[in-house]
């Protein structure tokens, strides 16, 4: 996820890239989900007013599973229409984030 400050200006910004949008969705306390992605390529990016690294899996609660028996806090699954996610942060602080299509 990338911080912006106008989530507008900033996916027509990434669109004149070559970007497609690949899901343009509310999100909480009034946000949208935007997230784009070039053709053909598996990596994406979300703009966002925050920052993150979002990491796919195929199955949350084994992640989650795995994870805690390394001794690593992870959050609850937050389950939205576009994917489950649940967020962990490294030992700087930098947010980290499971997601299940």
């Amino acid at each position: 996820m990338l911080p912006v400050t106008d989530q507008q200006k900033a996916k027509d910004f990434y669109l004149k890239l070559g970007f497609q949008v690949l899901v343009e969705a509310p999100a909480d306390q009034g946000q949208t989900w935007i997230q784009l992605g070039l053709p053909n390529q598996p990596a994406s990016i979300a703009l966002m007013k925050f920052h993150g690294v979002i990491i796919e899996t195929a199955d949350i609660e084994k992640e989650i599973e795995d994870l805690k028996t390394k001794g690593i806090a992870v959050g609850t699954i937050d389950n939205q229409p576009w994917g489950r996610f649940a967020w962990l942060k490294d030992l700087d602080g930098n947010g980290l984030c499971l997601h299940q299509k």
